[in-house]
C-alpha cells in the first residue's frame, strides 16, 4: 500500500510539472514557412523573436478561456496534491481521500475544457504559416488530462491503511 501511495504521489508530481510546462512554453503549434520555424502558445507567437499572440476578436474569449482554465487546472492540481499530503497525515486509518479525489477530477475537467476550447478553436489557424502541427505542450496537456483522471479515481478508491 505504501508503494502504491508513493506511486501515485509520483504520478500527481509529475503531473504538476507537466501542466506548469504546458501552460507556460509557447509550443502548443508548430508551422513552417519561408521565413523559418514559427510555434505559437497560449500567450506568445514566436519566431526569431516572440510578440503576443495575434487573435482576432472572435477568438479572444476563446483564448481567454483557454488560459483560465488551464491556470485553474494547475491550481486545482496543486491544491489536490497539498490536501493528500494533509489527508495522509490527518485521515483516520480506513478512511478513503474523498477530498483529495474531488478536487483531482475538477483539475482533470478544467483539463479538458481548455484543452478541448483550444483543439476547436485554434488548430491550424496559424494562417500565414504551412505545415502546422501539435507541439508538446499541447500533448503534455492531454497527457495531463488522462493522468489528472487516474490519479481522481485511485484517490477516490484507495483507503488509507
Amino acid at each position: 500500500m505504501l508503494v502504491l501511495l508513493a506511486g501515485i504521489f509520483v504520478v500527481h508530481i509529475a503531473t504538476v510539472i507537466m501542466l506548469f510546462v504546458s501552460t507556460i512554453a509557447n509550443v502548443w503549434m508548430v508551422s513552417s514557412s519561408n521565413i523559418g520555424m514559427a510555434s505559437s502558445g497560449l500567450w506568445l507567437l514566436c519566431n526569431k523573436t516572440c510578440e503576443q499572440l495575434p487573435v482576432s476578436s472572435r477568438d479572444d474569449a476563446s483564448l481567454k478561456a483557454v488560459q483560465a482554465f488551464m491556470i485553474l487546472s494547475i491550481i486545482f492540481s496543486v491544491i489536490a496534491l497539498v490536501m493528500f499530503i494533509v489527508q495522509l497525515f490527518t485521515l483516520e486509518k480506513g478512511k478513503r481521500f474523498y477530498i483529495t479525489g474531488a478536487i483531482m477530477l475538477v483539475c482533470w475537467m478544467c483539463i479538458l475544457i481548455g484543452v478541448s476550447i483550444y483543439t476547436a478553436r485554434f488548430t491550424g489557424r496559424m494562417s500565414e504559416f504551412t505545415n502546422s502541427h501539435h507541439g508538446y505542450c499541447f500533448i503534455l496537456a492531454w497527457i495531463c488530462f488522462c493522468f489528472s483522471f487516474i490519479i481522481g479515481i485511485l484517490y477516490l478508491v484507495l483507503r488509507k491503511k
